[in-house]
Protein backbone atom coordinates (compact mmCIF):
# COMPACT_ATOMS: atom_id res chain seq x y z
CA UNK A 1 0.00 0.00 0.00
CA UNK A 2 1.09 2.91 -0.85
CA UNK A 3 2.24 5.84 2.00
CA UNK A 4 -0.40 8.62 2.61
CA UNK A 5 1.24 12.35 2.79
CA UNK A 6 0.81 11.72 6.83
CA UNK A 7 3.23 8.93 6.52
CA UNK A 8 5.42 10.51 5.11
CA UNK A 9 5.42 13.06 7.37
CA UNK A 10 5.77 10.96 10.36
CA UNK A 11 9.10 10.10 8.47
CA UNK A 12 10.43 13.29 7.81
CA UNK A 13 9.59 14.45 11.45
CA UNK A 14 12.24 11.54 12.37
CA UNK A 15 14.54 12.39 9.73
CA UNK A 16 16.64 14.81 12.30
CA UNK A 17 17.24 12.30 14.94
CA UNK A 18 17.75 9.40 12.45
CA UNK A 19 20.20 11.07 10.72
CA UNK A 20 22.11 12.48 14.42
CA UNK A 21 21.79 8.91 15.60
CA UNK A 22 23.78 7.38 11.90
CA UNK A 23 26.12 10.41 11.64
CA UNK A 24 26.99 9.22 15.92
CA UNK A 25 27.22 5.79 15.11
CA UNK A 26 29.20 5.53 11.26
CA UNK A 27 31.32 8.66 11.44
CA UNK A 28 30.22 9.59 8.00
CA UNK A 29 27.69 12.47 7.17
CA UNK A 30 27.33 10.69 3.77
CA UNK A 31 26.98 7.40 4.67
CA UNK A 32 24.72 8.46 7.76
CA UNK A 33 22.24 10.08 5.02
CA UNK A 34 22.43 6.77 3.25
CA UNK A 35 21.24 4.80 6.08
CA UNK A 36 18.42 6.68 6.27
CA UNK A 37 17.28 7.04 3.23
CA UNK A 38 17.23 2.93 3.36
CA UNK A 39 15.28 3.13 6.46
CA UNK A 40 13.06 5.40 4.62
CA UNK A 41 12.43 2.51 1.82
CA UNK A 42 12.02 0.00 4.70
CA UNK A 43 8.69 2.18 6.17
CA UNK A 44 7.66 3.02 2.76
CA UNK A 45 7.46 -1.47 2.38
CA UNK A 46 5.91 -1.68 5.71
CA UNK A 47 2.43 -1.88 6.92
CA UNK A 48 3.02 1.08 9.13
CA UNK A 49 -1.03 1.26 9.96
CA UNK A 50 -0.24 -1.89 11.81
CA UNK A 51 3.34 -0.14 13.71
CA UNK A 52 2.09 0.81 17.20
CA UNK A 53 5.06 3.18 17.85
CA UNK A 54 7.18 4.35 14.75
CA UNK A 55 10.37 6.01 16.34
CA UNK A 56 11.01 2.51 18.53
CA UNK A 57 10.73 0.70 14.81
CA UNK A 58 12.47 2.74 12.94
CA UNK A 59 15.39 3.44 15.46
CA UNK A 60 15.51 -0.30 15.41
CA UNK A 61 15.49 -0.77 11.87
CA UNK A 62 18.24 2.37 11.35
CA UNK A 63 20.52 0.73 14.25
CA UNK A 64 20.69 -2.64 12.69
CA UNK A 65 21.01 -1.13 9.05
CA UNK A 66 24.26 0.83 10.77
CA UNK A 67 25.31 -2.23 12.39
CA UNK A 68 25.50 -3.94 9.23
CA UNK A 69 27.36 -0.94 7.98
CA UNK A 70 29.81 -0.93 10.69
CA UNK A 71 30.80 -4.47 9.88
CA UNK A 72 31.36 -4.25 6.61
CA UNK A 73 33.26 -0.87 6.58
CA UNK A 74 35.87 -2.61 9.27
CA UNK A 75 36.85 -4.61 6.84
CA UNK A 76 36.92 -1.58 3.98
CA UNK A 77 39.11 0.97 6.57
CA UNK A 78 41.51 -2.19 6.83
CA UNK A 79 42.30 -0.84 3.16
CA UNK A 80 42.04 2.39 3.71
CA UNK A 81 44.85 4.73 2.62
CA UNK A 82 46.57 6.16 5.73
CA UNK A 83 44.67 6.74 8.57
CA UNK A 84 40.97 7.14 9.07
CA UNK A 85 39.25 10.15 10.90
CA UNK A 86 35.19 11.03 11.03
CA UNK A 87 33.83 13.59 8.57
CA UNK A 88 33.56 16.77 10.71
CA UNK A 89 30.33 18.55 10.76
CA UNK A 90 30.67 22.58 11.37
CA UNK A 91 28.86 24.50 13.85
CA UNK A 92 24.84 24.53 13.43
CA UNK A 93 24.93 21.60 10.99
CA UNK A 94 22.03 19.91 12.45
CA UNK A 95 23.22 16.60 11.75
CA UNK A 96 25.54 17.42 15.18
CA UNK A 97 21.88 16.59 17.04
CA UNK A 98 20.86 17.29 20.45
CA UNK A 99 23.32 19.36 23.03
CA UNK A 100 21.39 20.00 25.75
CA UNK A 101 23.73 18.06 28.44
CA UNK A 102 27.63 17.69 28.12
CA UNK A 103 27.10 14.21 27.77
CA UNK A 104 24.96 14.55 24.30
CA UNK A 105 27.91 17.54 23.27
CA UNK A 106 30.52 15.79 24.12
CA UNK A 107 29.12 12.38 22.22
CA UNK A 108 29.73 13.85 19.21
CA UNK A 109 32.38 15.46 19.69
CA UNK A 110 35.93 14.47 16.85
CA UNK A 111 37.75 13.35 19.83
CA UNK A 112 34.94 10.80 20.92
CA UNK A 113 33.94 10.03 17.32
CA UNK A 114 37.70 9.03 16.68
CA UNK A 115 37.78 6.79 19.99
CA UNK A 116 34.72 5.04 19.40
CA UNK A 117 36.57 3.63 16.56
CA UNK A 118 37.95 1.39 18.85
CA UNK A 119 34.75 -0.03 19.97
CA UNK A 120 32.46 -3.02 18.56
CA UNK A 121 29.75 -2.49 16.79
CA UNK A 122 27.06 -3.53 19.45
CA UNK A 123 29.39 -1.27 22.10
CA UNK A 124 29.07 1.52 19.48
CA UNK A 125 25.24 1.22 19.04
CA UNK A 126 24.90 0.50 23.00
CA UNK A 127 27.07 3.97 23.74
CA UNK A 128 25.42 6.36 21.36
CA UNK A 129 21.57 5.25 22.35
CA UNK A 130 21.98 5.45 25.65
CA UNK A 131 24.93 8.48 25.85
CA UNK A 132 23.45 10.56 23.61
CA UNK A 133 19.80 10.43 23.15
CA UNK A 134 19.03 8.70 26.55
CA UNK A 135 17.01 5.79 25.56
CA UNK A 136 16.63 3.29 28.56
CA UNK A 137 18.50 0.17 29.18
CA UNK A 138 14.85 -1.75 28.41
CA UNK A 139 14.39 -0.09 25.06
CA UNK A 140 18.05 -0.64 23.86
CA UNK A 141 17.78 -3.94 24.19
CA UNK A 142 14.95 -4.76 21.93
CA UNK A 143 16.50 -2.63 19.44
CA UNK A 144 19.60 -4.93 19.62
CA UNK A 145 17.48 -7.79 20.32
CA UNK A 146 19.62 -8.54 24.05
CA UNK A 147 18.80 -8.49 27.62
CA UNK A 148 18.40 -5.16 29.50
CA UNK A 149 21.02 -6.76 31.64
CA UNK A 150 23.56 -6.91 28.72
CA UNK A 151 22.87 -3.74 27.50
CA UNK A 152 24.04 -2.23 30.77
CA UNK A 153 27.14 -4.45 30.91
CA UNK A 154 27.91 -3.05 27.40
CA UNK A 155 27.27 0.49 28.28
CA UNK A 156 29.40 0.14 31.17
CA UNK A 157 32.47 -1.56 29.30
CA UNK A 158 32.17 1.19 26.13
CA UNK A 159 32.19 4.44 28.30
CA UNK A 160 35.30 2.93 30.18
CA UNK A 161 36.97 2.56 27.01
CA UNK A 162 35.98 6.04 25.71
CA UNK A 163 36.66 7.65 29.41
CA UNK A 164 40.17 5.59 29.71
CA UNK A 165 41.15 7.56 26.02
CA UNK A 166 39.65 10.77 26.54
CA UNK A 167 41.23 14.18 27.49
CA UNK A 168 39.00 16.71 26.45
CA UNK A 169 37.56 19.38 28.50
CA UNK A 170 34.52 21.23 27.61
CA UNK A 171 34.78 24.83 25.92
CA UNK A 172 32.26 27.36 25.33
CA UNK A 173 32.05 28.55 21.49
CA UNK A 174 33.91 31.64 22.09
CA UNK A 175 36.25 30.19 24.29
CA UNK A 176 36.72 27.60 21.45
CA UNK A 177 37.36 30.22 18.97
CA UNK A 178 39.74 32.34 21.30
CA UNK A 179 41.91 29.02 21.83
CA UNK A 180 42.15 28.45 17.76
CA UNK A 181 42.53 32.74 17.40
CA UNK A 182 46.02 32.07 20.10
CA UNK A 183 46.77 29.08 18.21
CA UNK A 184 47.30 30.04 15.04
CA UNK A 185 48.85 33.71 16.53
CA UNK A 186 51.32 31.16 17.68
CA UNK A 187 51.73 29.20 14.63
CA UNK A 188 52.15 32.13 12.47
CA UNK A 189 55.13 33.80 14.35
CA UNK A 190 57.92 31.84 12.88
CA UNK A 191 58.90 30.54 15.62
CA UNK A 192 58.22 27.40 17.26
CA UNK A 193 58.69 27.80 21.14
CA UNK A 194 55.06 29.87 21.48
CA UNK A 195 53.61 26.95 19.77
CA UNK A 196 55.51 24.37 22.16
CA UNK A 197 53.61 26.45 25.37
CA UNK A 198 50.07 25.98 24.28
CA UNK A 199 50.67 22.09 23.79
CA UNK A 200 50.88 19.24 26.18
CA UNK A 201 53.90 17.28 26.21
CA UNK A 202 52.72 14.63 24.73
CA UNK A 203 50.66 16.13 22.44
CA UNK A 204 49.65 14.48 19.02
CA UNK A 205 49.07 15.42 15.81
CA UNK A 206 47.54 13.42 12.84
CA UNK A 207 45.61 13.95 9.53
CA UNK A 208 43.92 12.00 7.04
CA UNK A 209 43.68 12.60 3.86
CA UNK A 210 42.25 9.24 2.07
CA UNK A 211 45.05 8.99 -0.07
CA UNK A 212 44.10 11.91 -2.41
CA UNK A 213 45.86 14.59 -0.54
CA UNK A 214 49.18 14.10 1.38
CA UNK A 215 48.53 13.58 4.90
CA UNK A 216 50.71 11.61 7.49
CA UNK A 217 49.45 7.96 8.34
CA UNK A 218 51.40 7.97 11.80
CA UNK A 219 50.85 10.27 14.03
CA UNK A 220 53.37 13.36 15.09
CA UNK A 221 53.92 12.62 18.93
CA UNK A 222 55.38 15.37 21.52
CA UNK A 223 55.00 19.01 21.87
CA UNK A 224 58.11 19.78 19.61
CA UNK A 225 57.30 17.69 16.90
CA UNK A 226 53.88 18.85 16.78
CA UNK A 227 54.86 22.47 17.01
CA UNK A 228 57.69 21.42 14.40
CA UNK A 229 55.07 20.09 11.90
CA UNK A 230 52.40 22.50 12.50
CA UNK A 231 54.90 25.32 11.60
CA UNK A 232 55.68 23.47 8.17
CA UNK A 233 51.94 22.95 7.76
CA UNK A 234 51.12 26.63 7.99
CA UNK A 235 54.06 27.87 6.25
CA UNK A 236 53.38 29.52 2.71
CA UNK A 237 54.52 27.36 -0.06
CA UNK A 238 54.13 27.19 -3.98
CA UNK A 239 53.80 23.42 -3.77
CA UNK A 240 50.73 23.65 -1.38
CA UNK A 241 48.99 26.43 -3.04
CA UNK A 242 49.26 23.99 -6.32
CA UNK A 243 48.05 21.03 -4.33
CA UNK A 244 45.28 22.62 -2.85
CA UNK A 245 44.39 25.00 -5.71
CA UNK A 246 44.96 28.42 -4.86
CA UNK A 247 45.45 30.80 -1.47
CA UNK A 248 43.45 29.03 1.33
CA UNK A 249 42.15 31.55 3.84
CA UNK A 250 41.91 30.24 7.51
CA UNK A 251 39.27 30.70 9.86
CA UNK A 252 39.21 30.22 13.76
CA UNK A 253 35.62 27.73 14.01
CA UNK A 254 34.35 25.23 15.61
CA UNK A 255 33.30 21.65 14.53
CA UNK A 256 31.91 18.66 16.34
CA UNK A 257 31.60 21.38 19.29
CA UNK A 258 35.58 21.43 19.33
CA UNK A 259 38.04 24.62 18.22
CA UNK A 260 38.74 23.87 14.91
CA UNK A 261 40.74 25.81 12.05
CA UNK A 262 38.59 25.91 9.05
CA UNK A 263 41.06 26.16 5.61
CA UNK A 264 38.83 27.76 2.40
CA UNK A 265 40.09 28.20 -1.17
CA UNK A 266 37.87 30.06 -3.22
CA UNK A 267 34.40 29.12 -1.29
CA UNK A 268 35.73 25.48 -0.91
CA UNK A 269 36.74 23.47 2.46
CA UNK A 270 40.18 21.92 1.83
CA UNK A 271 40.71 21.25 5.07
CA UNK A 272 39.39 21.29 8.76
CA UNK A 273 41.20 20.48 11.96
CA UNK A 274 39.76 19.61 15.13
CA UNK A 275 41.50 20.44 18.17
CA UNK A 276 41.57 18.85 21.45
CA UNK A 277 41.50 20.84 24.43
CA UNK A 278 42.45 19.32 28.09
CA UNK A 279 43.39 21.28 31.25
CA UNK A 280 47.05 20.98 30.51
CA UNK A 281 46.99 22.76 26.97
CA UNK A 282 45.62 21.29 23.32
CA UNK A 283 46.62 17.57 23.52
CA UNK A 284 45.70 16.62 20.06
CA UNK A 285 45.38 18.22 16.61
CA UNK A 286 43.22 15.76 14.02
CA UNK A 287 42.93 17.25 10.63
CA UNK A 288 40.54 16.14 7.78
CA UNK A 289 41.62 16.78 4.39
CA UNK A 290 40.15 13.76 2.19
CA UNK A 291 37.96 15.84 -0.16
CA UNK A 292 35.26 13.06 -0.05
CA UNK A 293 34.77 14.07 3.66
CA UNK A 294 34.78 17.88 3.46
CA UNK A 295 31.80 18.38 0.83
CA UNK A 296 29.10 18.33 3.67
CA UNK A 297 31.67 21.02 5.42
CA UNK A 298 31.71 23.23 1.67
CA UNK A 299 27.75 23.15 1.76
CA UNK A 300 27.64 24.16 5.52
CA UNK A 301 30.34 27.24 4.95
CA UNK A 302 28.61 28.79 2.12
CA UNK A 303 25.22 28.76 4.54
CA UNK A 304 26.71 31.04 7.21
CA UNK A 305 28.22 34.14 7.78
CA UNK A 306 31.62 33.97 8.72
CA UNK A 307 33.38 37.14 8.44
CA UNK A 308 36.80 37.81 7.48
CA UNK A 309 40.04 35.18 7.72
CA UNK A 310 42.47 35.66 10.50
CA UNK A 311 45.26 35.49 7.55
CA UNK A 312 45.77 33.25 4.63
CA UNK A 313 47.94 30.89 4.20
CA UNK A 314 49.63 27.58 2.06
Amino acid sequence: MPLTVNDVERFEASRPRLEAIAYRLLGSAGEAEDAVQEAFLRWQAADVDRIEVPEAWLTKVLTNLCLNQLTSARARRETYVGAWLPEPLLAGDPMLGPADTAEQRESVSYAVLTLMERLSPNERAVYVLREAFEYPHREIAEILDITEAASQQIFHRAKKHVVDGKVRTEVDEVAARRIVEEFLAAAGSGRTEPLVRLLTEDAIAIGDGGGKVPARAKAFEGAVAVAKFLWGLLKPSKAKRAMVGGVAEVYAWTANGDPAVVAVVDGRVVGVMCLEVSAEGIAAFRSQVNPDKLERATGRWAAVDHGKPLFTAF
